[in-house]
Parts: structure tokens; C-alpha cells; sequence
């Protein structure tokens, strides 16, 4: 984003402290990522959970300012700038950069002195994502663990039982081969869809045994480029070369659709926010959806290691250090996570609540119930700890692409995305 385009949304931000109608009114911006252009459901449910927070408190005015793209850069830029909101979304994915250079506050000091609220209503591993050592900086409001997902239909045709999760990569292979139907392309039926996005795929690794960067998190040569990493990508790339039981990248793309939505793949890894368009899949020409929801079930991703691990992806409420109402933007931290607002915004389904109290009373639905054995498995993402992970996440998916699309050697694709990483990382 250019220089000029970075003052534009320190500028937006700026505009978004002025109250909109009433003069007196305390403004209480909050930032987050999207578009500010939302009519759907769930933004009309945001919208009605803050008018009651304006209710019970007189006199305050919530402002949602809503960033587009490069989220993370337009808080850095606003925090330099000293236009920082009152509140603001972290997300586990980059959370490192405001936790490691003092943009978001140390909740723990208030914690202590409020008896009304209870870190130990939420998950604890959810709640670690945004800790370092005592210090507390973001309250968690929802997260999913990446799952597996099954077609029980598709499944049932094909006379398969259904995966517990107990499997390994080579019995993955063996049920992905029984539900795969290769009798030409109008009735091709895949056993798995692949998806080439790291966020998605990089459990597969560490259930292998690797890793992608070192435990240090400072390089990525001896880690990245593992033999069992360079193992596992052969893994994917033969399920698409050699045993035929995902599309491959050109053809997922000629389709047009996800082939999982569209019923043609019996499994996907995915998170909870999947479930949205899951339920909004299209329908075939009798009117019959190609998905079914209800038909559809949660498990493990498959493991060589003793435990399947998998990765979260969390949102979670920061006050920045240049919050200029704290005691108010803790107050409407506090009413967020509540149990009381908490139900009615988790009933939009888009991921797990962070409360466990919550996330409990929504699995009387046995899908919900699936994804909750798998969250005490579940890391946080390596970005919630180290500064520019992204530019790992972007070498990793190239290095995935130069071996599906250009049929480069795994192990020699890996080298070269570590050498990248550690070149980017030597700048700092």
C-alpha cells in the first residue's frame, strides 16, 4: 500500500473520533478488518449487540472502523501516528507484532483488580495465544481449531466407515482412495479436496514431525527443509499424481467452485467458519443442496506422531496503549466476552466461542460437539509469535506450488524457501 493510501486510513480512523450525532457523546472507536459495506446477518447482529451497549451506557457512541486490507500495517501506522483506537481485533495470525513492541496494554493489572471477571472461563490454551510470561494482552472472543471434514453421504455410498481419527497418513490414503469414483468427469467424485494455503496445511507437517521454523522462531534452514517435511509434501503430491484422490490445483481452479461444497470431494480441511457456506451450498437442478450440512461430519487430521495436532486461528479484543477512554473500552471488552452477549453472537456459527460455559450450551448440536475434543490438541499459530510470519506462509505455499505445478523436487523446493525466509529474516 502506497504512502499516500497509509495517511488516507490514518485519516478515516481520525474522521471515526468525532461523534456522529451527539456532541457530548464519548466515542468509543473500535478497529477491525472487513469492509465497512455489510449488510449481511451477521454484521446486522454486531450492529444490535452494540446499541445495547449504548443503551446501558448513556452517553457513549461505538464506532466500528473497519479496514479493508493490510490490517495489521494501517494499527502499526495508527499507532505511530498516535490515532490508535480504543479497542481493537487481534488475531492470533499476527499478533506478534503489537504484543512484542508495546502498541496493545497489559490486561493483567485490571484483571486482578476486577472481581467480575474470570480467566478461567475461557479455554486456557485459547487464552495463552495472547500471553507472555504474566502479561495478558487480548481477551479471546472466538477461535476454531483447522478439522477435518467428512460427506457422511458420500461416505455411505461408498460403503466406508466413517474416520474416528485415529488414523494415520497411510490409512488417510487407503479411505481417500475408497470414497474417490474415476468414471469420467461427470462422475468423478474426489476423496479429498487440497488446498494450497499454508494456514491450512501446515499441520500436516508437524504431524509428520517436522516443523517450520526452528523453536526459536528465528530461522527456518534446518527446520522448513526437514526430510520430513520434504516426506510430507510428497505425500500431497501424490495423492493428486499418483493415486488420483484430489484435483489437482488447475483443475480445482476449472471447476469454479470448492469441490467439497459442490459435493464432489467426500473430505476438506477447513475451519469452523466453513460451516457458513457449508450451509449456503449450492443446489442441483431438483433444488436439493450438493452439500448437506447436516450430513456432515468433524474429525482429527491424520497423524504419524502420537497425538493429532492441529493449528487455531483466534480473534480476540486488545485495548491499545493509546487508548484514550480505558476504563470504558475495558467495560466494553467485559460486556463482549460476557456469557449473556457471547450466546446471541455465537449463534451466528462462525467459529467457537472462547468461553468454554458457551461453547458447551452450543454442542447440544453434534457438530458443534465434534470440533470440541480436538481443542486441547490445537497450537497457536506460529504468527502469534514471530514477527513477519506471513512472509513464511507466502514462501511456504510457493514452495508447495513449484512442486504441484512445476514438479520440482520437494526436499530441493524446501531448501530454497528456507533460504528466502532466513534472507528476509536477517533483515530485521
Amino acid at each position: 500500500m502506497s504512502l499516500r493510501r497509509w495517511w488516507c486510513v490514518l485519516l478515516l480512523a481520525l474522521a471515526g473520533c468525532q461523534p456522529s450525532h451527539n456532541p457530548n457523546a464519548i466515542t468509543l472507536r473500535i478497529a477491525t478488518w472487513g469492509t465497512g459495506e455489510d449488510d449481511s446477518d451477521y454484521a446486522k447482529k454486531c450492529d444490535a449487540i452494540d446499541h445495547e451497549f449504548e443503551r446501558e451506557n448513556p452517553g457513549v457512541k461505538i464506532v466500528r472502523e473497519t479496514i479493508p486490507e493490510q490490517y495489521v500495517q494501517a494499527m502499526v501506522m495508527a499507532h505511530v501516528a498516535g490515532a490508535s483506537p480504543d479497542i481493537m481485533m487481534l488475531d492470533a495470525s499476527s499478533a506478534a507484532v503489537f504484543m512484542n513492541n508495546g502498541i496493545v496494554t497489559d490486561l493483567a493489572p485490571i484483571i486482578a483488580k476486577d472481581p467480575e471477571f474470570r480467566l478461567d472461563d475461557y479455554f486456557p490454551n485459547v487464552v495463552d495465544i495472547a500471553r507472555r510470561g504474566s502479561a495478558v494482552y487480548a481477551i479471546p472472543q472466538d477461535f476454531t481449531p483447522m478439522v477435518m471434514y467428512y460427506n457422511k453421504r458420500l461416505f455411505d455410498r461408498a460403503q466406508v466407515p466413517y474416520p474416528d481419527g485415529s488414523w494415520n497418513f497411510e490409512r488417510f490414503r487407503q479411505v481417500a482412495r475408497a470414497v474417490t469414483i474415476n468414471e469420467g468427469e461427470k462422475n468423478e467424485r474426489f476423496g479429498y479436496a487440497f488446498s494450497n494455503w499454508m494456514p491450512g496445511w501446515v499441520m500436516w507437517l508437524w504431524n509428520n514431525g517436522g516443523d517450520v521454523l526452528t523453536e526459536d522462531g528465528t530461522r527456518a534452514a534446518g527446520s522448513l527443509n526437514s526430510p520430513q517435511n520434504a516426506q510430507t509434501f510428497r505425500f500431497l503430491r501424490d495423492l493428486i499424481e499418483v493415486d488420483h484422490v484430489s484435483p489437482s490445483p488447475s483443475m480445482t481452479a476449472a471447476m469454479g467452485v470448492d469441490p467439497f461444497v459442490s459435493g464432489r470431494a467426500a473430505m476438506t480441511i477447513s475451519g469452523h467458519w466453513s460451516l457458513i457456506d457449508y450451509k449456503n451450498a449450492p443446489k442441483d437442478r431438483n433444488g436439493q443442496p450438493k452439500l448437506d450440512w447436516r450430513e456432515l461430519g468433524v474429525t482429527a487430521v491424520p497423524h504419524n506422531t502420537p497425538l493429532a495436532n492441529t493449528v487455531m486461528y483466534e480473534s480476540g479484543y486488545a485495548i491499545p496503549t493509546g487508548c484514550r477512554h480505558l476504563d470504558l473500552a475495558w467495560r466494553y471488552v467485559k460486556y463482549m466476552t460476557s456469557r449473556r452477549v457471547q450466546m446471541d453472537y455465537n449463534s451466528s456459527g462462525i467459529a467457537i466461542d472462547a468461553r468454554k460455559d458457551v461453547a458447551q450450551a452450543r454442542a447440544v448440536d453434534p457438530l458443534e460437539r465434534a470440533f470440541l475434543p480436538l481443542v486441547a490438541t490445537a497450537r497457536a499459530p506460529r504468527g502469534s509469535r514471530v514477527e513477519g510470519y506471513d512472509f513464511v506462509e507466502t514462501q511456504g505455499a510457493s514452495a508447495m506450488s513449484s512442486v504441484l505445478l512445476n514438479g520440482a523436487d520437494p526436499l530441493a523446493a524446501l531448501k530454497t524457501a528456507a533460504e528466502r525466509i532466513d534472507l528476509e529474516f536477517a533483515k530485521r
